[in-house]
């Protein structure tokens, strides 16, 4: 049987890029738990985050925290098929400037090819791909995050989001053939088989939706061909700036990784950093300045960070903490932290925050 595979011609970024999630798509999730009576300051709580977090959810938000906020609404709202729920009130304004987009396509082939190259305008949770064989057509959904932070209800978020906004636009249903999800069954599937009307099985490979390769011709009804050049040229320029800011993000993020590695060796200056990624000194404070910032900010930054999550963590002491962020003495980590924050590390930890 041959098989065709439409590849995603944007690539996965590497896990040091800052991978995030837009604020509209995690708007969805949000609300979602609001309905199930789990505020926005609950969440937030849940989380370790300022009790406004969620209020509106920012710009953007890193993937993890995305992730363990779809977790932590099932949890506190106590419902099973979370993920499922989010995904059945996704929208046009979920999906950001690709949403738009998909209007504008003559039919659903062209629109999941629109899909592909463009919902890294929403996410990095992961990528689509279409796969074409005789009599059949399969959408795939691939996350690198499963195994780091593991989520069902994050599949399942996708899968019925796309199926809910395929339906909206086409106006009418869209048959399965069959789906698959790669965790294991929960409990129920009365509500996999009341949103996606087909056999569904789990401990698959991939998570996959299995249809009609003839779907793929069915016009868009009200689509206004007529702006997709113009639609089209505008995501491009955000794919584009979004590929230049992840470019000169990059090497944040590999000196950020290289510090957090050689911290509790005492070892995170410029020359030993820079010989670590293979530059010199002079080159690497150009790149950094290249990316509109310096090393000892990104310096500072990592500590700092690194300084809040080890003060969540009540095992470890504040002598201990100072030393695997590699100062001397606790008293020049405590005149940091307050440099950084305003407050002393035992009172940060004290706060709760």
């Amino acid at each position: 049987m041959n098989c065709q595979i439409m590849p995603n011609p944007y690539i996965l970024p590497a896990l040091g890029h800052l991978p995030r999630v837009v604020g509209p798509y995690a708007q969805t999730a949000v609300d979602t738990a609001a309905e199930f009576g789990v505020s926005p300051q609950q969440l937030a709580q849940q989380l370790g985050l300022p009790a406004d977090a969620f209020c509106p959810p920012p710009e953007a938000l890193p993937v993890e925290t995305y992730i363990q906020l779809l977790n932590a609404a099932a949890e506190l709202s106590g419902d099973e098929h979370f993920g499922l729920h989010v995904g059945e009130r996704m929208k046009l304004a979920t999906y950001a400037i690709y949403g738009i987009v998909l209007l504008a396509c003559r039919n659903f082939g062209e629109a999941m090819q629109q899909v592909m190259r463009y919902e890294v305008l929403a996410h990095d949770l992961g990528r689509s791909q279409l796969q074409l064989e005789q009599g059949s057509a399969r959408y795939v959904w691939h996350s690198q995050w499963s195994e780091r932070w593991p989520c069902r209800h994050l599949a399942e978020s996708v899968c019925a989001g796309i199926l809910a906004f395929v339906e909206w636009v086409a106006q009418r249903p869209v048959p399965i053939v069959e789906i698959g999800f790669s965790h294991a069954a929960p409990a129920s599937l009365a509500e996999y088989e009341r949103i996606f009307k087909a056999p569904v099985r789990f401990n698959q490979p991939e998570n996959y939706a299995r249809f009609d390769p003839q779907i793929l011709d069915w016009p868009l009804p009200n689509a206004d061909v007529a702006l997709f050049p113009v639609l089209q040229a505008h995501a491009e320029q955000l794919l584009r700036a979004r590929q230049r800011a992840e470019a000169e993000r990059s090497v944040i993020a590999l000196v950020r990784e290289a510090i957090t590695q050689m911290l509790a060796q005492d070892r995170a200056r410029l020359p030993e950093v820079a010989e670590r990624l293979g530059f010199t000194a002079r080159t690497l404070q150009r790149k950094l300045k290249d990316a509109d910032t310096s090393f000892q900010e990104v310096l500072d930054d990592t500590r700092r960070e690194l300084a809040e999550r080890y003060l969540r963590q009540p095992e470890l002491s504040i002598t201990d903490i100072a030393y695997m962020l590699g100062f001397q003495e606790q008293s020049s980590f405590n005149h940091a932290f307050k440099d950084w924050t305003g407050v002393n590390p035992g009172a940060y930890r004290q706060s709760g925050k």
